[in-house]
């Protein structure tokens, strides 16, 4: 099979933007729009991808990794001086290279397929991706002759008042014939209004020579939305939202309310799950089947068992389990492990903590670093002291062990299995199993002691 190249543009500073935040790292539903472009040129198993980077490179380098080589382009020269950095990678072989820029999240793996397929069907040196716009103002246009067959690109500044009449746009992503893109990029100029190197004139070289020039217009204009302001990336976050919810409820998900409902591209729900309004699901999330997520959370990055309900609540980077119920108001924290029938209540807080099946801590309580058995009750206000002040240590409470309201368990300390612990008490020792534990001051009553007092006598 041919092979096939991609080459990502991703050099430009985006002024525009107005941030700190280089303009392709910028997230669109929880991942940067360079991502969305890379994740989805890699399922046509293309066998290069070369990402061209300038302005805040060695961030881009940071966030993508080994996915992608990199090419820098030092000074920002136009479009077609981009694509010529990657001569190193490819100039010379034989195959099909695509060139996307890399603000562009929305276009489907679907789309990149049709066009790669069109290109090659055609027999194409060039294929243009195309789509119709009703206010083309600033895309290039695609001039076409009597036959509908391609005669050039023309940018809107170097365009005539016949030609901005045109409503056909260039997307700015191109199938190419490698070797004959690499060979038509060395007679590119810049004699222009912007004194730049367009990759379009690319087009105008090839007919030049005869060779067949393609395009292939796709039905969806939204989709080929290039993100240049902070007004892009929020229609750019409307239509992904959009779309990623309706996946989810053609797949059986309940979404009581799509537009006030956030969930990452690449998070999984399982069928009859309900998610309530003011729900955002960050991340690799998997929720399970016949779960209630909502009012009002925010999940990330979690492993979400069958049948549990989440309510007003934070949960990052842990695994839950079946049949749990978590909120209202709880915050479970990285690195925590919910086991199945679990109760954590509202306003308990869990860190970097294992709860076993079937315990409860149904409210205000904080377990931070503990070993909790199955089984257990942590009363009202049950505290796992766990830091003093250098370090953190493990607290363990064994199965069926009952921890009465408002006690602290100073770290590190064992509660034995079926062990109880009296309310109001601070543990400082290990408690055997079975045991009761009492650590409290003795009360004492002293009668008359405030009459006393008001009358100016002693006690």
């Amino acid at each position: 099979m041919e092979k096939c190249f991609a080459v990502i543009l991703a050099a430009g500073q985006g002024t525009r933007m107005k941030s700190k935040l280089y303009k392709v790292l910028h997230p669109v539903c929880g991942k940067p729009m360079v991502q969305h472009v890379i994740d989805n040129v890699s399922k046509l198993q293309v066998d290069e991808i070369i990402t061209v980077v300038g302005h805040g490179a060695e961030k881009v380098k940071s966030e993508l990794g080994e996915q992608t080589l990199y090419v820098l382009q030092e000074q920002q020269l136009g479009t077609a001086h981009a694509v010529l950095q990657a001569a190193q990678y490819l100039e010379g072989k034989e195959g099909t290279t695509i060139v996307v820029c890399g603000d562009t999240p929305l276009i489907t793996s679907e789309t990149f397929e049709k066009l790669l397929k069109h290109h090659l069907e055609t027999k194409a040196k060039a294929t243009i991706l195309t789509a119709e716009s009703d206010d083309p103002t600033g895309y290039g246009r695609v001039i076409r002759n009597e036959e509908g067959l391609v005669e050039k690109i023309v940018e809107h500044k170097d365009a005539t008042e016949s030609e901005r009449l045109v409503t056909e746009i260039n997307t700015g992503t191109y199938c190419f014939d490698n070797a004959s893109l690499f060979e038509a990029l060395k007679h590119v100029n810049n004699d222009n209004a912007q004194g730049e190197y367009y990759l379009p004139d690319v087009i105008e070289i090839l007919k030049e020579k005869g060779e067949i020039i393609s395009a292939f217009q796709t039905d969806s204009f939204e989709e080929t939305l290039g993100v240049n302001d902070r007004i892009a990336l929020s229609q750019a976050e409307l239509i992904m939202k959009r779309r990623i919810n309706q996946k989810h409820m053609k797949n059986g998900v309940t979404i009581v309310d799509p537009d006030n409902t956030y969930i990452s591209v690449d998070a999984e729900i399982g069928q009859d799950t309900v998610i309530y309004p003011g729900t955002v699901i960050i991340g690799k999330t998997v929720i399970g089947e016949e779960c209630e997520i909502g009012p009002n959370s925010e999940i990330k990055d979690c492993q979400i068992g069958h049948n549990t309900n989440i309510r007003h609540s934070v949960v990052h980077d842990s695994q839950i389990g079946n049949q749990v119920n978590i909120g209202p108001f709880a915050h479970i924290r990285p690195a925590s492990v919910i086991d199945d029938g679990v109760k954590i209540g509202n306003f308990v807080e869990v860190k970097k903590s294992k709860i076993g099946k079937e315990s409860k801590a149904s409210h205000l309580s904080y377990i931070g670093d503990a070993e909790v058995g199955n089984g257990v009750n942590l009363g009202c206000g049950s505290i796992t002291v766990n830091y003093d002040g250098k370090n953190k240590y493990l607290t363990k409470i064994e199965d069926g062990a009952f921890i009465g309201c408002n006690s602290n368990l100073i770290a590190p300390v064992t509660i034995g299995e079926g062990a109880y612990v009296a309310a109001g008490s601070t543990i400082t020792d290990d408690v055997p199993g079975s045991a009761l534990s009492i650590a409290r001051a003795r009360q004492v009553n002293k009668e008359r002691y405030v009459i006393e007092k008001m009358n100016g006598k002693k006690s």
